[in-house]
């Protein structure tokens, strides 16, 4: 079993599924009491959350290196950063640690291909769904890619930073999410990319016309197989 070190706390609410998931993963490949071999650096989100929202990226990439170092003198032998919007600066820590990155736009490329799909929505935080470090590399692989409308994109964001990663959730933010959902179907969205990996603790296949490809898991998974070796 290969150490996987992660990247964690952005937003906590999530790192504790992944977590889950990475042990669910490995117990049931291997069995009985076995779990995940893992070193988990859970960052303070508050000023890391600061730093994106002012457009710093610099201060987010210095907080994530040195973590992602840390973990690399520790024996960590590959390394999964436990949130998309992060992916930003992806290549710049995976430079500064030396470590191989599972990117999660990869897997959840792999993922939508393995379906024969080629056009979906994606919701995520503004910064994943405007920019062009996640979009573009969907777009790499050959994937279309619709976001929601300005007024969709900023109420799918505010959802995220002031309730999801605070633990709440609220009915209200779920139908605000079905309909950002369904309106991307009406473009032409053949299923939803959720983006963010705070959203599966909203939605999920039920509210939804189309499939939900939830980025959480995926990258969970990614996770156990580089674990294992396979």
């Amino acid at each position: 079993m290969r150490t996987l070190g992660v990247l964690g706390g952005m937003s906590w609410t999530s790192t504790q599924t992944y977590y889950r998931l990475l042990n669910e993963g490995v117990a049931a490949r291997l069995g009985g009491l076995h779990s995940a071999q893992l070193l988990l650096h859970s960052v303070d989100f508050a000023p890391v959350a600061q730093a994106q929202h002012d457009g710093d990226w610099d201060a987010t990439l210095a907080v994530l290196s040195q973590a992602a170092q840390g973990l690399a003198r520790a024996g960590a032998e590959g390394l999964l950063i436990a949130t998309n919007t992060m992916h930003k600066v992806a290549d710049e820590v995976e430079r500064a640690c030396g470590l191989p990155l599972l990117h999660i736009a990869d897997a959840t490329a792999e993922a939508v291909l393995a379906d024969g799909l080629t056009r979906v929505g994606l919701l995520a935080t503004a910064f994943t769904m405007e920019q062009d470090f996640y979009v573009g590399r969907l777009r790499d692989k050959g994937i279309d890619v619709v976001v929601p409308d300005a007024a969709q994109r900023a109420e799918v964001q505010r959802v995220i930073y002031d309730e999801l990663c605070l633990d709440v959730v609220l009915d209200s933010s779920r139908e605000t999410y079905r309909g950002a959902m369904a309106s991307l179907v009406e473009r032409g969205a053949e299923a939803v990319v959720l983006g963010c990996t705070e959203i599966s603790l909203l939605v999920g296949p039920d509210d939804s016309a189309v499939a939900l490809y939830d980025t959480t898991r995926i990258h969970a998974d990614a996770g156990v197989e580089f674990i294992l070796g396979s």
